[in-house]
This record gives C-alpha cells, sequence and structure tokens, in this order.
C-alpha cells in the first residue's frame, strides 16, 4: 500500500476531542498569545491600511474531563475575520461570539486582545509642519454569560516638569539676582530684561522627563471612542505631548508648555482623571501616570481607577 492510501485508509487522530485527561479541572482561560496577524485600519476619506498586530485568544476550559481545545478554531476564524474586515470593538464582540459557537459544550466565556502601533499625522505646536507619530494602542474584549465587555488601551508620551524642582531654581535664580545687583535700589525694566537675557543669568532650570500615560478604558453599551480620540483626550488633558517636527518656534512653545504645566506623577494621574469622568462614553477606566524620572534611576508612578464594582482595579 502506497503512502497516499496508507493516509486515506486512516482517520487522522483527534486527540482533543476523543482523549481524556489524567488530570481533571476546569481552567479559566486556554489559547494562545503573541498571534502574528495584520489589522486593518480605516483611516483619512474612509481609505483603509494594514498594520502588523499581536493578539491573544483564549476560551475556558470547562469540561474537567476534556483534553483540551480546539486552538486551530480560534486562529482560523481570527484571522478570517481581521482579512475581511476593519478593525473595530464591533468586529472583537463578533469574533469572540464565533469563538464560543465553535466551542459549544467546551467554553462559556472568551476572550481577545489586539495590541498594535497606530500611525497618526500630528500637527506642530506653531509652525505649519506636521510629522508622523506611532501609539502603541490595544483593543479587547470578554464574552462570557452572554455579557460582552468591550475595553480600548492606549500609550501616550509626555513630558512633565517637576514643580519641586521649578521653585527650587526660581529660587537659585532670585538669589543669584539679588547678589550680582546687591547695593542698587532699583534698575530699569530694559536692564532687568538683558540680564535675563544672559546664559550666565540663569544659573538653574527645573528638570523635565518623557513620560507616560497608561490608559484603558471600558466603552458603554452605545457609544465607543477611538482610539484616536482617546488620545485627543490625554494630551489635551497634560498639554504637554511629545513632538514630532519641530522647527525653534515649536521648541520654544513646548518650554513654554512645559512651565505652564508643571506636574508631579499624581497630577498628570489627575486631569486624565477628571477628563475621563467628563466623557459619558466611558463607563470604566484605569490610568498609570508613568514619570521616567532624570533624578533618580527609578520611575515616579500614579494609578487610579474609576471604582466600579467588578471593574477596573488599580
Amino acid at each position: 500500500m502506497d503512502t497516499l492510501t496508507r493516509s486515506s485508509a486512516y482517520a487522522m487522530p483527534d486527540v482533543a476531542r476523543h482523549a481524556r485527561t489524567p488530570f481533571s479541572g476546569r481552567l479559566d482561560q486556554v489559547g494562545m498569545t503573541a498571534i502574528e496577524v495584520p489589522v486593518r485600519l480605516r483611516g483619512v476619506d474612509d481609505l483603509q491600511t494594514r498594520v502588523p498586530a499581536k493578539a491573544d485568544a483564549f476560551v475556558s476550559l470547562d469540561d474537567p474531563a476534556a483534553k483540551g481545545i480546539h486552538m486551530s478554531r480560534l486562529y482560523l476564524a481570527l484571522n478570517r475575520h481581521l482579512e475581511a474586515e476593519v478593525l473595530t470593538p464591533a468586529l472583537v464582540g463578533r469574533i469572540l461570539t464565533e469563538f464560543l459557537e465553535s466551542h459549544v459544550g467546551l467554553s462559556h466565556a472568551a476572550r481577545l486582545s489586539i495590541g498594535f502601533e497606530l500611525p497618526l499625522r500630528r500637527p506642530a505646536l506653531k509652525s505649519a509642519n506636521s510629522a508622523w507619530r506611532t501609539y502603541p494602542v490595544t483593543v479587547s474584549g470578554d464574552l462570557a454569560e452572554g455579557r460582552l465587555r468591550l475595553r480600548l488601551g492606549v500609550t501616550v508620551a509626555y513630558s512633565s516638569t517637576c514643580p519641586c524642582s521649578a521653585a527650587l531654581a526660581r529660587q537659585l535664580v532670585q538669589e543669584h539676582f539679588l547678589a550680582q545687583h546687591h547695593g542698587r535700589a532699583s534698575l530699569t525694566t530694559d536692564e532687568v530684561a538683558a540680564w535675563l537675557a544672559q546664559e550666565s543669568s540663569i544659573i538653574a532650570t527645573p528638570h523635565a522627563q518623557r513620560s507616560y500615560a497608561v490608559l484603558e478604558v471600558e466603552a458603554t453599551s452605545d457609544q465607543v471612542p477611538t482610539h484616536e480620540e482617546l488620545i485627543d483626550l490625554v494630551e489635551g488633558a497634560l498639554k504637554t505631548p511629545v513632538q514630532a517636527a519641530v522647527k525653534r518656534a515649536d521648541e520654544q512653545e513646548f518650554a513654554r508648555l512645559n512651565g505652564t504645566n508643571l506636574m508631579f506623577c499624581e497630577d498628570a494621574a489627575r486631569r486624565m482623571q477628571a477628563a475621563l469622568d467628563a466623557d459619558p462614553r466611558i463607563a470604566d477606566w484605569r490610568v498609570e501616570a508613568v514619570h521616567v524620572e532624570s533624578l533618580h534611576p527609578h520611575n515616579a508612578v500614579a494609578i487610579a481607577a474609576k471604582g466600579v464594582p467588578g471593574g477596573f482595579v488599580a
């Protein structure tokens, strides 16, 4: 009997379907992580683009004696939908439904998370330039007992200038000014302006650092914000997003924004907290303000959650 005839004569074994496990027990999640997939995004003028993404896909294993789940069914369903449709929270819900429909009798709950870099063209602060930025984002969902929960996540880089350091720097500049003009009863505004313009006069500046806002929200059932809207919300609340295209006018405006928006990590977290609570589309949220310190070798971090029962926790 040749190879082809031999292959046709015997059915391939399906261990997951027929074998029983010697160790019984229900499992909360079984599946795959870091699945390589392209996702379709809808851009300007409804044009679509594809970006590489990584997905985590799971279902529960409720039968304590079953050997395992059908991982290929999750993989094929995920690829089929992402190949044909623009990625939206609604699509995540449909994929989760198919995950469970393909595991009737085995699973009651499904989870899917997709992460990728979202490209956005952002305008400069003052000049007419613009440039591309990429933002790490996620879209995820859970489906269990007929309840669907959809979540969006974004990470936004921004600058934070320390209020304590700013106050200490101002004190040093003040003391330097008084020392250099000791004994003088008055100075003209032109003299003060000229002194301030000298590099040797401003003997101290506050420290600032690149910082990161890590945000995850759960949308209400009727309205879902886009990733770009969440990014705009965070950047609008913090006022100091990092820049791509920069001329001198843009850099000066960035310095002004940093000087007028001094903030500890606690301040940054509270700014985002207020902005999120004001958006009726957001049912629940969790934020992290991570300041990658330039003064210390460690980070300063503030974390907050809305406090919805059964929702996000800090």
